[in-house]
């Protein structure tokens, strides 16, 4: 198979997986489902970017300087996309097991599912541009870059779906939408590819921004969540669950180097 080829089976089975799973486990288990794949999804996106994508980053001819900078750039592009509401990333919804004040996520909902899915479709672009990149050094650490964003996206997919439901959507027409606003990836993937393909010199500062974009996604949503936690025998899991996380990157990183 080529490398335009696995980049789109991996952004499709991303895609469908990501979303399935998250319809199912949402709508039957909910509350006890999120709470354990956020952290986890924390450990992995932290573990790849830090461990593996930054170092394949640095590990080239790009000027080291210069990459801290689009790393910088790249951290602070993001908040202000989140804040512009250009992209978007929650995993609340009616009855979790966080304590927001009825009607939160009614709230969040008020500014209409449209909004919500062209966010969704906007960050799926850009997964997929970096699952691109990463099948573009070596097809491993694609699988690797594919493993990381489906951790994430499926707590964040639990999260869409409960805000389209609040929104008044079906659960089919929930599904239909998210899956649609999904499948930019596969757009992103080609796109990646092909301008990545055709400047190399591209590739480390591409592989740059996805790590800035796992870090940012990991410490300003993901572990706040769990700083939420007061209590350290509710805490202590949490931890456990993110250094599974870190585990998984560790076995997968350790595959990518097997050679």
């Amino acid at each position: 198979m080529t490398i335009l080829g696995y980049i789109i089976l991996a952004n499709l089975l991303s895609t469908l997986l990501s979303v399935a799973l998250a319809a199912w486990l949402g709508f039957n288990y909910l509350a006890r489902v999120i709470d354990k794949l956020v952290p986890v999804s924390a450990g992995l996106l932290l573990a790849t970017a830090i461990t593996h994508l930054l170092p394949e980053s640095f590990n080239s001819e790009a000027d080291p300087y210069l990459l801290g900078w689009v790393i910088l750039a790249g951290i602070l592009g993001f908040f202000l996309l989140e804040k512009l509401s250009l992209i978007h990333h929650t995993h609340h919804h009616e009855g979790d097991l966080h304590h927001h004040a009825h009607g939160h996520d009614r709230h969040e909902a008020g500014r209409g599912g449209v909004p919500i899915l062209i966010g969704d479709a906007f960050h799926n672009f850009a997964d997929g541009v970096v699952i691109a990149g990463a099948f573009l050094v070596d097809v491993r650490l694609g699988v690797l870059a594919t493993l990381a964003v489906m951790a994430h996206e499926i707590p964040h997919e639990i999260g869409d779906f409960m805000i389209l439901l609040n929104a008044g959507f079906t659960r089919r027409r929930a599904f239909v939408f998210n899956l649609l606003s999904g499948l930019s990836a596969v757009v992103g993937g080609i796109v990646g590819y092909f301008v990545l393909e055709d400047s190399q010199s591209l590739l480390p500062y591409a592989l740059a921004i996805a790590a800035a974009s796992f870090i940012y996604i990991a410490l300003s949503d993901l572990l706040p969540e769990m700083m939420r936690r007061s209590s350290l025998a509710k805490s202590l899991p949490e931890v456990g669950l993110v250094l599974l996380g870190v585990v998984i990157a560790a076995v997968a990183t350790s595959a990518v180097h097997a050679h």
